[in-house]
């Protein structure tokens, strides 16, 4: 296996435009300073709850996060969570709850990351991104793992700490691949996974095994789930993936071999595709691409040259 260091132009990938937040780490177990932070006027807070935030349309076109002033938000004793500030000092704030509030004025709508992503700024798609990282952590890991003692929220919702024990246990991120692997023909291997609908197609990805680096990982998965060996494996892009709480580790890989041999488990099926005959297949529909936010469409479009046709979410 050859590890290539040359990185090639990264495209433009959602939830990883600088969003002028800084997440101001040092504050979070300074309680005098979140309550300060917390009771500013100028201080926006906005909630979660399974995954979903309210958004909204502006007059001048633009989607936004639906924020409040603190005093506005909802009342929640522990599930209150600092995202950090921005450039003119405003702190951002995501509250959990089991519902989200509703709207008088009924122009605001619940939206997933998955939709809310593509729609809002950098700014917004980014605190959204924290804040569901966050929830989706908090909701499955309310328990200690060394003695099972139910765990309290610290360091402003970036820390569950066990009364009992004192363990204290922090947010996880699950590594995982994803990578379009081409032959020596520059054909791309593309793939259909045994739950997905006839005819949709994407790159390969799965999850880095204990004991294991993420090149490594390229490699096996490539050969586990399409029978591909895998030779010259370069790095191209990372996207933050809180679904719940993966980190997609985006790659360019190329193969020693075209023989395809699919693990019927994961993939039903994987094919190469040349430009022309994936440009042929997405206008006869035979073949439905990626899109959304998902890295693996701007991996395709690295290989294929231009934007994708519209698809499905990855």
């Amino acid at each position: 296996m050859i590890i290539s260091t040359d990185r090639p132009d990264a495209p433009d990938i959602p939830l990883t435009a600088p969003g002028g937040i800084d997440r101001a780490a040092h504050h979070r177990f300074d309680e005098a300073w979140l309550a300060a932070a917390w009771s500013h006027p100028t201080t926006r807070v906005f909630v979660v709850s399974g995954g979903q935030a309210l958004i909204d349309d502006t007059p001048d076109g633009r989607t936004e996060l639906v924020m409040t002033p603190a005093f506005e938000a909802p009342v929640t004793e522990t599930h209150r969570y600092f995202l950090g500030t921005d450039e003119d000092g405003v702190r951002y704030f995501a509250l959990q709850k089991d519902a989200l509030p509703g709207r008088m004025d009924q122009s605001a709508r619940p939206a997933g990351l998955r939709e809310a992503g593509m729609l809002l700024s950098a700014r917004d798609a980014a605190l959204m991104a924290h804040a569901v990282a966050l929830e989706n952590w908090q909701r499955l890991h309310r328990f200690c793992s060394r003695c099972g003692e139910r765990t309290v929220i610290a360091a402003a919702g970036h820390v569950r700490r066990c009364p009992a024990c004192g363990a204290e246990h922090y947010p996880r991120t699950d590594p995982a691949v994803i990578m379009l692997v081409t032959d020596d023909r520059d054909r791309a291997l593309l793939g259909r996974q045994v739950h997905w609908p006839a005819g949709r197609f994407s790159t390969l990805a799965g999850f880095v095994e204990p004991g294991e680096s993420i090149e490594q990982a390229v490699v096996r998965e490539v050969a586990e789930e399409a029978g591909v060996a895998v030779g010259e494996v370069r790095y191209v892009a990372s996207q933050p993936w809180p679904f719940p709480s993966s980190l997609m580790l985006g790659f360019l890989a190329r193969a020693t071999s075209p023989r395809i041999t699919v693990d019927g488990e994961e993939l039903h099926e994987a094919r190469w595709f040349s430009r022309e005959e994936l440009g042929a297949a997405f206008e006869s529909g035979e073949v439905l691409p990626p899109t959304g936010i998902s890295i693996a469409a701007r991996l395709i479009e690295l290989w294929y040259g231009k934007p994708l046709p519209a698809g499905f979410p990855r």
